[in-house]
């Protein structure tokens, strides 16, 4: 079992506090496997097992616990007077009105509530309503590079980065015997999973009325997931994907466009980047830039001739920077760009990504937006070659594995 002590500490950190943690991130990426790690961890920090429930209804043993007025009647017949009761409800979106138990759990005593979804529009409407400043969301991803390689039980090498960029960060692809055949395999079923079932679960939760729905063209979407696939890294907008859409045959509305797009990142396929302007200090509403929650189902999905090794790293590094703590924008300086700035409690950094920089015209590229910016906040590329690294009058240039690998 791959410990991810990363999201285990937020998860202590909040212990016994009084709000409601949320787990929330893209089906399979390991929340269920890490609210038993946290179990453990409570076992062995003193709690009793009558002092745990634990609850996921995925499980076919919970089924009749899918009705919100059982539910809450089975937890609070197994609470413990006066000793703390830890509570785990594992996938709580399948649960009709389930805020309704999240809220009425909330206001008892010696109650300490952790739930995980697989949808981010369980975070809005009436539980974001009822729970204003009562939880923190603890955004879970899939494995980084430095996880991969333990799990892996390896030491980093070209190898190993090689697979971790082709078969993506899932846990069990880690683990498993792989081939490509079988990651194959195991990629399809998550991805097909989570555009079904988990958008026809945000649709059912937003929409009651089956006319209504917004998003119920399955070939649509997955039309713009692999079109999002193949841009990531270039400036996208509603009008772009939607010009890109006609120009293929398909008779669609930017609106229609806008909703399937917004499926996508509520299901956490999609995360998103805005455009910042350094010079003002300010963010811009226009073209923002998407990238895929796991590079193994963008290969899965895009036909090999569309891989670009320098957007994959470019995929890569954002999800670090994520993982990191960062708030992550694209930087536009004058005329130019940066790929990332990174802001975390008011410090910016700045960030270029290059798979190969050893030619002087792709050096003086990537290096010159950054010379451009006056501040004295940190400014690094990130590349996969190393003939390159060093520090260009206060320009770091690093290997993009061993700053993977730093902690």
């Amino acid at each position: 079992m791959i410990q991810r002590r990363e999201y285990l500490g937020q998860l202590a950190d909040w212990k016994d506090e009084s709000v409601i943690k949320v787990v929330t991130g893209i089906r399979r990426c390991g929340k269920s496997t890490l609210l038993n790690q946290y179990q453990e961890y409570l076992r062995n920090d003193g709690v009793a097992d009558e002092q745990i429930i634990s609850i996921n209804f995925e499980d076919l043993d919970f089924e009749e616990l899918l009705n919100y007025k059982e539910l809450h009647r089975y937890i609070k017949e197994r609470l413990c007077e006066g000793k703390m009761t830890y509570i785990f409800l594992d996938e709580i979106q399948k649960v009709d009105c389930f805020q309704k138990v999240v809220d009425s759990l909330y206001i008892k005593e010696n109650v300490d509530l952790y739930i995980t979804g697989s949808n981010a529009y369980m975070l809005s409407g009436d539980l974001a309503t009822l729970l204003s400043g009562r939880y923190v969301e603890v955004s879970m991803l899939p494995l980084s590079y430095h996880e991969y390689c333990e799990a892996a039980g390896r030491e980093s090498c070209a190898e190993l980065f090689s697979d971790f960029m082709k078969y993506g960060g899932f846990p069990y692809i880690a683990t498993m015997n792989k081939t490509e055949e079988k990651a194959d395999m195991y990629l399809e079923g998550i991805y097909n999973t989570v555009i079904i079932n988990d958008i026809e679960e945000r649709q059912r939760r937003k929409e009651t009325d089956p006319d209504k729905r917004k998003v119920t063209d399955i070939t649509l979407l997955k039309s713009i997931s692999k079109y999002l696939a193949s841009v990531i890294g270039s400036p996208v907008s509603v009008k772009s994907v939607t010009d890109y859409l006609v120009s293929s045959g398909r008779r669609v509305s930017p609106n229609t466009v806008s909703d399937y797009i917004d499926a996508l990142t509520d299901s956490f396929v999609f995360y998103t980047a805005e455009r910042f302007d350094i010079v003002g200090k300010q963010l811009l509403k226009v073209n923002r830039k998407y990238y895929m929650v796991d590079l193994g189902i963008r290969n899965h999905i895009l036909p090999r001739k569309d891989y670009d090794l320098g957007f994959s790293v470019e995929n890569i590094v954002y999800f670090e920077l994520l993982r990191r703590g960062y708030r992550v924008y694209i930087g536009k300086f004058g005329d130019t760009e940066v790929d990332f700035v990174a802001e975390k409690q008011g410090t910016l950094e700045y960030f270029q990504v290059t798979a190969d920089m050893s030619a002087q015209e792709t050096f003086e590229r990537e290096v010159r937006p950054l010379r451009s910016i006056r501040d004295n906040y940190a400014k690094t590329v990130l590349t996969l070659d190393r003939l390159t690294l060093g520090n260009y009058d206060g320009i770091i240039v690093r290997n993009v594995i061993e700053w993977l690998e730093a902690k």
